[in-house]
């Protein structure tokens, strides 16, 4: 008999495994597309860098699929990942260790996104605003610093394991493709089996509820949106090594392309459904779709309005679903 009073208190969604697999069809469908329409679209080079670019938006949207499976969204990650990018560089730079300079970006990230989920769980504001508000203050914390010319460059170490044209051993890939298929089994893993992962789809399925299962509301939206943060910081490094300068609005285009991802693999934007196996079909899916456009030799304007229009199209399937509790 199980001891969890999540397991006893509340029943869990099952999740939406329909527009899971529906994400991964539109992807292997955009990519049938592109070989048809676009010479050496499937060459391995081309492959690589697809694989490269949806590897880096699925980790920068760990964290979005995290705080809106707990019924919030983070709109504070393009700024993080901006942040992480400019300070990693530039402490690198001055010659401290990338060690240290990696643990510290965490350690601040953790801080920033901790700060977010305590100001919107504990005086009741809604995230968008507050994720807003303390993203635009990191990002001018950061301008001031730096007087708006950020500089350094990532130890090489980073730059090979993000190269498209680096291998891991014997695999044709860059080391960041197998080490994210590890990192997304371990998320999938944790949401799935573990007492954190029940109480953040219990938590948004039934916020008025989850409290009688002894889960603590600020505590679980404090501890989300520092994973968030920290995650948006990663990608914030990986790109550093990836770009090879510190550039700090490097996290814009993360701004909606995390929220199309989860939203495109079927995350209830309402919270308490969803799976970050879903948010990874939903990267590939933005990833071909770009590079289908970007190929076709449409220009970035163009490209970003079309992204627009199918976050538009999405929401509007998916965020007008009822609240999960009422299915429960």
């Amino acid at each position: 008999m199980t001891r969890d009073p999540v397991r006893r208190g509340l029943r869990l969604p099952s999740g939406t495994p329909a527009r899971v697999a529906g994400a991964f069809i539109i992807a292997a469908l955009l990519h049938l597309a592109g070989m048809a329409m676009i010479e050496g679209y499937s060459a391995a080079f081309a492959v690589r860098a697809m694989l490269v670019i949806a590897s880096l938006l699925a980790v920068a949207s760990i964290g979005q699929t995290l705080v809106v499976i707990i019924g919030g969204i983070d709109l504070s990650i393009p700024f993080v990942i901006g942040f992480a990018n400019v300070v990693a560089a530039q402490l690198y730079g001055e010659g401290y260790p990338f060690v240290f300079v990696a643990l510290l970006v965490g350690v601040l990230a953790l801080a920033i996104g901790a700060l977010n989920g305590a100001l919107s769980a504990g005086l009741k504001i809604h995230p968008l605003i507050v994720t807003l508000g303390v993203g635009t203050v990191v990002q001018g914390a950061v301008l001031l610093w730096t007087g708006g010319f950020p500089s350094g460059s990532a130890p090489d170490a980073v730059s090979s394991f993000v190269s498209i044209g680096g291998s891991a051993g014997p695999l044709p890939v860059p080391w960041l493709v197998p080490s994210f298929i590890v990192l997304a089994a371990l998320v999938i893993l944790a949401l799935a089996r573990t007492p954190f992962g029940r109480r953040l789809y219990a938590l948004g399925s039934n916020p008025g509820a989850a409290p009688l299962a002894l889960i603590r509301p600020v505590a679980m939206w404090t501890a989300t949106f520092a994973l968030s943060a920290l995650f948006a910081a990663l990608a914030g490094v990986l790109l550093l090594g990836f770009t090879g300068s510190a550039y700090g609005a490097v996290g814009e285009p993360y701004l909606f392309q995390t929220i199309a991802a989860v939203v495109i693999g079927g995350t209830a934007l309402v919270g308490g459904r969803g799976s970050y196996l879903g948010t990874v079909a939903g990267a590939l899916v933005l990833t071909e779709l770009n590079t289908l456009l970007i190929g076709l030799g449409l220009q970035p304007a163009t490209v970003q309005a079309a992204l627009g229009l199918v976050i538009i199209a999405l929401v509007s399937l998916y965020g007008r679903e009822g609240h999960v509790r009422t299915t429960i």
